[in-house]
């Protein structure tokens, strides 16, 4: 049975900019059968600029005998979720730009 989708969501402000940012999608099966991690969206606050999407590994789940159990979701912690969205401000995103949203891959879980 599928979990439910959390509604976790915030605020900062990072180098003059007012940002607002929630859970876009939980961990997940996609069709090629191959797992997809969390999701984060991230916009400005005010008018329409380009948007990020902060994309976390997969934790994959474990089997016991023929069952496959699903790893516990992962707290998502503000203080990370901030310096990740730094960190995708330090390889390339400008949120003052316009155009297609861009996509950075984190390394480590928001929790």
């Amino acid at each position: 049975m599928p979990r439910a989708k959390r509604s976790i969501e915030g605020t900062t402000t990072i180098d003059g900019f007012s940002l607002i940012w929630h859970l876009h999608r939980e961990q997940q099966w996609s069709s090629a059968d191959e797992c997809k991690g969390i999701a984060i969206h991230v916009r400005v606050a005010v008018g329409a600029r380009r948007e990020l999407y902060l994309e976390y590994p997969a934790m994959m789940p474990r089997k016991v005998g023929f069952i496959r159990v699903e790893p516990p979701q992962p707290a998502i912690l503000a203080k990370k979720v901030e310096a990740h969205i730094r960190e995708a401000m330090a390889h390339g995103w400008d949120p003052e730009s316009r155009g297609k949203p861009y996509f950075y891959q984190v390394e480590e879980l928001p929790s």
